[in-house]
């Protein structure tokens, strides 16, 4: 299989967030600022690299009628690791993305990765599989970040960008401004890749 393409299948054409629309709730929850975009990218790319390492080096040792327990097993052990670690070195993003951490064991890109691509490849492009989808899964939550902080703040990582006279819109840290920046950027995705196939 060509090691290119499945790294950037992710990115663009299979986006868990713009075009999948899996891992929803932490998504519209955590983006209230690009730093938590960020912190929640990166928890979930190296889940989706460690699981999908692991889920493909047993591939051939777990028995069919057990392999979703399995999986979970080993997802949760990656987000423990995650969760305890980001609680010693990053602890104010810790309390910042809250009960979304732990949760990670249940979000849909992780699982369905390990189901529809580590349990059938080998562990070389299971790893790439991993880091495509975990790449796109952190640009689309540090674009939406992005957006609901410098609408919603005037700021980008805590950095006034907006001139003093701008009043910023509170609802985009809220959720309905979740729903409307996620519902726009979707379209705008939409838009440019069938403005590309045609």
């Amino acid at each position: 299989m060509d090691k290119r393409k499945i790294l950037t299948n992710g990115f663009i054409k299979e986006n868990p967030v713009f075009v999948q629309l899996l891992g929803m709730c932490s998504v519209l929850a955590i983006t209230t600022s690009v730093m938590n975009g960020i912190g929640m990218g990166v928890a979930v790319t190296v889940v989706l690299i460690g699981s999908n390492f692991v889920i493909s080096l047993l591939r051939k040792v777990i028995p069919d009628e057990v392999r979703i327990p399995a999986f979970i097993i080993v997802i949760a052990t990656f987000v423990t690791i995650i969760d305890l670690f980001m609680h010693a070195y990053t602890y104010d993003l810790y309390k910042s993305l809250g009960v979304f951490i732990p949760l990670i064991v249940v979000n849909c890109i992780i699982l369905g990765r390990a189901e529809s691509f580590a349990s059938k490849n080998g562990i070389v492009d299971s790893i790439i599989d991993g880091l495509g989808m975990g790449m796109g899964y952190t640009f689309a939550v540090v674009v939406l970040s992005a957006i609901r902080e410098l609408i919603g703040n005037g700021t980008l990582l805590g950095i006034q960008v907006m001139g003093e006279s701008y009043e910023p819109m509170m609802m985009m840290v809220q959720p309905p401004g979740a729903f409307i920046a996620l519902g726009l950027l979707i379209g705008l995705v939409n838009f440019l890749t069938r403005k590309k196939k045609a």
